[in-house]
């Protein structure tokens, strides 16, 4: 098995230590920044438009460089997740006639795979097939899938997740996730509300997974803001791959509305309060569709900017509610969870190849 990402991903070595990935390699790739909520301010803006026409160049050199790779490997098929990166790799893959295979796991198509999709062989989603604008005939739901490490959490399996992570000094946990990037909004918000959530809370630990380039930013902001005994409590990550880990011991999980974290919280049956960025249609769209049916708590970040209150305050009723995380932990379990999605995503590629 081979994988081909974007040329200086900072999490390039996570595929390259993944026992089942033989080869790994990269080729320039662009993004198009489109930023939701700006209107016309964002096609005036100097910034935006030459990042935009700089990442054009890369995408075409991208494509170059995809066609060259593909000719080399000659694939059977190519499986195509979404990313700037699945769009040089696509265009060229439909030039050479390799057939590919798309996974979207957000109720809405992501740019990169709606560029790409006239090409691809099947697109395999995440929810019904008719919430999605593919061809019904070509569009297949399989869900997400994810790691086998993010299973049911039990309150004994919680207890062993606290012990294994040094944690089991708190009675209660909160943790948080931006991505795999992190998020400096939410991160800024969080730090913002945390003396509200400490201060009559000795027995409460927060763990926060800022993102590498945000880690010193973010721990500058608890630091302003709390007392050294309550950065005692506070614990700051750049990045954690064993994510299921704090997660699964934790009492609230605070994060962005990505499909793919909210089904992994699903499996775990976790209490989620999900902030979605504005930036990020997709998370919105997740979110929405999930508060909806009362399996998440949704707040807004232009909101919690002005007032990050509203989240201390939010986290200090689950807090005091076992009764509603569990509700909501059962919830989002119901409207996610499919827990043989990786299988049946696999089977999908494999009956696809030529």
């Amino acid at each position: 098995m081979v994988y081909i990402g974007q040329r200086g991903d900072s999490l390039s070595y996570l595929p390259a230590e993944h026992p089942d990935i033989d080869e790994v390699f990269s080729v320039r790739a662009g993004k198009f920044r489109r930023y939701s909520g700006e209107g016309f301010k964002q096609l005036v803006d100097v910034a935006t438009i030459y990042k935009n026409t700089r990442d054009i160049g890369r995408v075409v050199r991208g494509y170059f460089e995809s066609r060259r790779l593909l000719r080399k490997l000659k694939p059977d098929i190519i499986f195509i997740k979404g990313g700037f990166v699945g769009v040089p790799v696509g265009l060229a893959a439909s030039r050479l006639h390799i057939p590919f295979v798309t996974h979207d796991s957000d109720s809405a198509p992501g740019l990169a795979n709606r560029i790409i999709s006239r090409w691809a062989k099947v697109h395999a989603v995440a929810l019904s097939k008719e919430t999605y604008s593919y061809p019904i005939d070509k569009t297949v739901s399989v869900g997400v899938p994810i790691k086998h490490d993010f299973v049911p959490v039990t309150p004994q399996l919680q207890l062993e997740y606290r012990e294994e992570t040094g944690l089991s000094k708190f009675k209660q946990l909160i943790f948080i996730t931006g991505g795999g990037n992190g998020a400096a909004p939410l991160n800024g918000i969080v730090a913002k509300c945390s003396p509200l959530i400490l201060n009559n809370n000795a027995s409460l630990g927060i763990v926060h997974v800022a993102g590498k380039l945000l880690t010193e930013e973010t721990e500058a902001q608890y630091k302003s803001l709390l007392t050294p005994e309550q950065m005692n409590q506070v614990i700051i990550k750049g990045f954690e791959d064993k994510l299921y880990l704090y997660s699964g011991a934790a009492d609230i999980v605070i994060g962005r509305g990505s499909a793919t974290n909210l089904a992994e919280f699903a499996m775990q049956g976790k209490a989620c309060v999900i902030i979605p960025a504005r930036q990020l249609p997709w998370t919105v769209q997740n979110t929405i569709a999930l508060a909806k049916d009362d399996a998440v708590v949704s707040l807004d970040e232009d909101n919690l900017l002005k007032d990050p209150s509203i989240l201390a305050t939010t986290c200090n009723e689950l807090l005091t509610s076992p009764e509603e995380r569990l509700t909501l932990g059962n919830q989002l379990s119901k409207a996610l969870v499919h827990p043989n999605a990786a299988r049946e995503l696999a089977t999908l590629i494999v009956e696809n190849i030529n």
